[in-house]
């Protein structure tokens, strides 16, 4: 039996949506790390090695501007 021309291939919906997906999730986790910092205490700061300025610092950077091992 011939196909139909007009038969396309479809492909599964997740490998589209995985880099968004990704994406999205690296938004997330950045905001979610850079908002926990910010609620951290002198002491705690000091226990990870961070000055409140350090950290104050970090907590303002934009959702975006991540380190390059982050974007895998």
């Amino acid at each position: 039996m011939a196909r139909s021309a007009c038969t396309t291939e479809k492909r599964p919906a997740h490998t589209s949506r995985t880099p968004l997906i990704k994406l999205i999730s690296m938004v997330l986790s950045v905001r979610r790390s850079r908002k926990d910092l910010g609620r951290l205490d002198r002491n705690a700061l000091h226990d990870i090695g961070l000055t409140p300025e350090e950290a104050a610092q970090e907590a303002a950077r934009p959702l975006w501007d991540v380190p390059p091992n982050w974007r895998h």
